[in-house]
C-alpha cells in the first residue's frame, strides 16, 4: 500500500509543479498561512456547490469553505448574477451607493446587537477597529483577550495566540490582558484589581472555529460580569456570524454584546468585514459639526474598499438568503449527519476520540479516550491542544486529501447547505479510509 505521502506526491504532480513556480515569488509559496501545508498544497481550478477540483483533475468535497465564507456553498447562482450585474456597473464608485444601505440594513436585522454598523475590507480590520471605540468610549487602554482565540493577525490580538510574536512591540502587547477561556472568577479578579480595562473579547464558540468550546453558561457570566465592571463585551462573530444561526451566536444563545465584529459570510464569498452594535458607540466616527470633536477626537476610519458595491452586492444578497431560507438548518442538519458518521466510525475502529461542534462546523479530536455529547467535547483544554499535535493533523489534511476530501487544517469542517447526503456519506468512508492508513504508518 502507498503511503500517504507517496499517494500524494502520485495525486498532484501539476500541483506540485505549480508550489515549485509558486515558492521562488511567494514567501512559504502560498499567500495565506493555512494554506502552507506539507509537502505542498493543492491548487483549485473551479468550484461549485460542495465541491471543487483542483489542476490534477482531482474532485474534493470541499469542506474549507472560502475558510468558513461560503455558507451557501461556492457559485450560489443568486450571488453569481448580483455580482456580475453590478461588475458591469462599476467595481468601486468612490462614492456612497444605494447597496450599502441594503448590506447595513440586512445586518441590522438579523445581528441582535446591530443598532448600526460600519463595514471595513475583512475581519481583521473590524477586530481592529472594535478595539480602537472601545479605547475611545471608555477611555481606558486595556483589553481582555483568551488564550488561543483568533481575532485576526493585526499587532494586539497576537497576543495570547500561542505563536511568534515577531514584529510586535512590547508597549502594544502590555496593553492586552491574557487569560485562559472559561474561568469566569479569573475575568472577575483581573477587573476587580485592573480599573485600566476597556473590554474583554472572545470567540463565542471557542478557539480554533470552536474546538476549543466555551460553554454557553461562560457567555451569560461573562455578560454579567462585563456589566457590573462597566466594561464592553465584543463577539468577534467573524466566524460564528450567520453561521451559528442566522443572528450568529449571540442570537442562539440569547446573549448580547456591545460589539460585534463580522466577515466571512458577510461579504458573501467577496472580501468584506464589519464591526456592528450599539449606536452610541458606533457614532465615535460620526462627524458632530464641533471643529475640535471633529479634528482630534473623533475615531477616524478611512477605507479604500469598505463596502466596495460589488462586496456589498454579494453580501447584500447572501444575508437575504440566510433570512430568507432553511440554508443554516440545512447545513446544521449535514453537520450532525457528519459527526455521527465519524463518531459511529471511531467507536467501529476503537480509535479513541470524537467529532463535535456547534451549528455547522465540525471539528474531529484523535488519540484521547474521552466521552463526548457531539456539541462540546468534553475534555479539558489542556487535553484538546495536545490530542491533535501538528504532525496528526497535517497527516489527516493529507490523507483525506487522497481520498478526495478537504478539511480546514486537517481536523474542522466547516459545512454549507449545499452539502447534501451523498457527500457526507462518501466522507464517513474516506474519514475511515484516512484513519486506516493513519493507522499503518503509527499517526494513531
Amino acid at each position: 500500500m502507498d503511503t500517504i505521502g507517496d499517494r500524494y506526491h502520485r495525486l498532484h504532480p501539476g500541483s506540485l509543479s505549480r508550489y515549485q513556480q509558486a515558492q521562488r515569488l511567494l514567501p512559504d509559496g502560498v499567500t495565506h498561512d493555512t494554506r502552507w501545508m506539507t509537502p505542498f498544497p493543492i491548487y483549485v481550478t473551479h468550484a461549485q456547490g460542495p465541491r471543487k477540483w483542483d489542476v490534477d483533475g482531482n474532485e474534493y468535497v470541499d469542506y474549507v469553505m472560502g475558510h468558513g465564507a461560503l455558507l451557501l456553498g461556492h457559485s450560489h447562482p443568486d450571488i453569481v448574477e448580483a455580482v456580475t450585474d453590478q461588475v458591469a456597473k462599476g467595481t468601486h464608485v468612490g462614492a456612497s451607493h444605494d447597496l450599502e444601505i441594503q448590506w447595513a440594513q440586512r445586518v441590522v436585522d438579523l445581528i441582535p446587537s446591530a443598532q448600526k454598523v460600519r463595514f471595513t475590507s475583512s475581519g481583521t480590520e473590524a477586530t481592529l477597529m472594535a478595539l480602537r471605540l472601545a479605547r475611545a468610549y471608555t477611555g481606558k487602554d486595556k483589553v481582555i483577550k483568551f488564550m488561543n482565540h483568533f481575532h485576526g493577525w493585526h499587532d494586539y490580538v497576537l497576543a495570547g495566540g500561542g505563536g511568534s510574536l515577531a514584529g510586535v512591540p512590547d508597549a502594544t502587547l502590555s496593553t492586552m490582558v491574557v487569560l485562559e477561556p472559561n474561568d469566569i472568577s479569573l475575568v472577575e479578579q483581573t477587573l476587580s484589581g485592573d480599573d485600566n480595562v476597556a473590554a474583554v473579547i472572545l470567540e463565542p464558540t471557542g478557539a480554533h472555529m470552536g474546538v476549543e468550546p466555551v460553554p454557553p453558561s461562560f457567555l451569560d457570566e461573562l455578560r454579567e460580569t462585563t456589566r457590573q465592571h462597566g466594561v464592553l463585551l465584543i463577539f468577534d462573530e467573524v466566524v460564528t456570524g450567520f453561521r451559528t444561526s442566522p443572528g450568529g451566536a449571540q442570537a442562539r444563545y440569547g446573549v448580547t454584546p456591545d460589539l460585534t465584529t463580522l466577515a466571512k459570510i458577510l461579504g458573501g464569498g467577496l472580501p468584506g468585514g464589519a464591526v456592528a452594535g450599539r449606536a452610541e458607540m458606533l457614532d465615535l466616527i460620526q462627524h458632530r459639526g464641533d471643529p475640535a470633536w471633529d479634528a482630534d477626537e473623533r475615531v477616524r476610519h478611512p477605507g479604500t474598499f469598505n463596502a466596495n458595491p460589488v462586496s456589498a452586492a454579494a453580501g447584500s444578497k447572501a444575508l437575504e438568503l440566510v433570512a430568507t431560507t432553511n440554508a443554516n438548518a440545512r447545513a446544521d442538519a449535514m453537520a450532525q449527519r457528519l459527526k455521527d458518521g465519524f463518531n459511529r466510525t471511531l467507536r467501529r475502529m476503537e480509535v479513541p476520540g470524537c467529532a463535535s461542534g456547534v451549528a455547522s462546523i465540525v471539528g474531529v479530536i484523535l488519540g484521547v479516550p474521552h466521552e463526548c455529547d457531539g456539541e462540546i467535547c468534553g475534555l479539558s483544554l489542556d487535553q484538546i491542544r495536545q490530542a491533535m499535535p501538528p504532525q496528526r493533523a497535517a497527516a489527516l489534511k493529507r490523507s483525506m486529501l487522497n481520498a478526495g476530501i478537504d478539511t480546514m487544517g486537517g481536523s474542522r469542517f466547516l459545512l454549507s447547505a449545499t452539502h447534501d447526503e451523498r457527500e457526507i456519506d462518501r466522507t464517513v468512508n474516506a474519514f475511515e479510509e484516512a484513519l486506516t492508513v493513519m493507522r499503518s504508518e503509527a499517526f494513531i
